[in-house]
């Protein structure tokens, strides 16, 4: 009897072993993407160095799931050059051309105005209440190339909540079951 008892012993062991191994994989590729996109971050210049376009706004040039990869550096933004900006009080970036900069001569501050390729009118109608012009702490970064339609994923996950909890956890389920 005590051979049976050790033997499933050491088949439950074993079972657990592998699961604690499974979820510090996890933990790990978790882990590494995290360390990534901090890296990232820290070559970019932006705290965000990957954006998906999530409205028809600046078509033709880029389509609704289009991926942007942006870095932010010293040199000035002019006019046409497409950036990525956040207003205060709103979580969502935008997508835009620089179609104006305004330079004050007491201040040195630069200003700029943007609009979508897409759109009729300027951005001002987007901007908080009595905000004209962007500041430099609004533009998270300059578009510097993008990856066109890899970004739908994120579209339909975001439209859908579902089917991201359906495949975090399916993904989840992959990692903690595989053998290797």
């Amino acid at each position: 009897m005590g051979w049976v008892s050790d033997t499933v012993h050491s088949v439950k062991s074993i079972k657990f072993r592998e699961a604690l191994t499974q979820v510090i994989t996890l933990g790990l590729v978790v882990t590494s993407a995290l360390i990534i996109w901090k890296g990232l971050m820290c070559i970019t210049g932006t705290e965000s160095p990957v954006v998906v376009v999530l409205s028809g706004s600046m078509e033709p040039g880029f389509q609704r799931g289009d991926i942007l990869f942006l870095h932010m550096n010293n040199h000035p933004i002019r006019a046409g050059d497409i950036v990525v900006f956040n207003i205060d009080g709103r979580d969502i970036p935008i997508v835009h051309r620089v179609i104006k900069v305004h330079q004050r001569q007491d201040t040195q501050e630069t200003y700029y105005l943007t609009k979508g390729d897409n759109n009729d009118m300027d951005d001002r109608v987007l901007y908080n209440h009595g905000q004209n012009w962007l500041e430099k702490k609004h533009i998270m970064g300059k578009a510097a190339g993008f990856l066109p339609y890899a970004g739908w994923a994120t579209i339909i996950m975001s439209e859908n909540p579902i089917v991201k909890y359906i495949l975090v956890g399916a993904l989840g389920l992959l990692v903690l079951t595989s053998k290797e």
